[in-house]
């Protein structure tokens, strides 16, 4: 009896195992790890935020729309938090990737700003900020790239025959990714130039 019991754990263990259960695993743990990368390094730019703003509220003091418009964002970002078991819904991914747009616009514009006070741009503590925010912008989008190619991995992975089977039977689904729009909102924040005249009016 004993050994009819291992003889039919190793047998399921050798189905599971042919059948892509091990490898769903192993994609659906790295999908978790890439994500988490994301996170942590969206919540390094939203923690620089607040010290940012504050330097260069101290000398661009007639600028509190865009102060206003960061806070806003920050605000939502806080508020839009998805956690690894929340990467199947695509609505939420949506909603996450809106937040950080936002962000990625308000923060843009409050870094345009300081092109108009040559002595903010001297500070050594706006230019610290400023070197910090950069490298973490350029760990996001390592980060976001990472995930990106991990979810795709294991949603093709998972859509495949016959490890579609099994995923279907333990309830493993597709990820849900950034989106070309999104992702372009994202990585590409617009710039903002108060020095640029206006462009000229079309002629009739």
């Amino acid at each position: 009896m004993y050994i009819q019991r291992i003889v039919l754990i190793l047998l399921a263990a050798c189905l599971l195992g042919g059948c892509g259960y091990n490898s769903i695993q192993s994609k659906d743990e790295a999908v978790k790890a890439a994500w988490s990368e994301v996170v942590n390094q969206y919540q390094r730019r939203a923690d620089l935020v607040p010290n940012l703003v504050n330097t260069v509220k101290g000398y661009a003091t007639h600028e509190e729309e865009v102060f206003t418009k960061v806070a806003e964002a920050r605000a939502s970002v806080g508020k839009v938090t998805i956690t690894a078991d929340d990467l199947g819904d695509a609505a939420k991914m949506q909603q996450f990737q809106a937040a950080q747009g936002q962000l990625s616009s308000a923060l843009s514009r409050l870094m345009a700003v300081s092109e108009n006070y040559p002595t903010l741009k001297a500070d050594g503590l706006f230019q610290n900020l400023q070197a910090q925010l950069e490298g973490t912008e350029n760990r996001i989008a390592v980060a976001r790239n990472r995930f990106i190619t991990a979810v795709q991995d294991y949603n093709t992975f998972v859509r495949s025959f016959p490890q579609n089977l099994t995923a279907k039977m333990f309830g493993y689904g597709e990820k849900a990714n950034f989106t070309v729009e999104n992702e372009k909102a994202i990585s590409t924040a617009p710039t903002v130039d108060f020095n640029k005249p206006a462009p000229a009016p079309a002629k009739p």
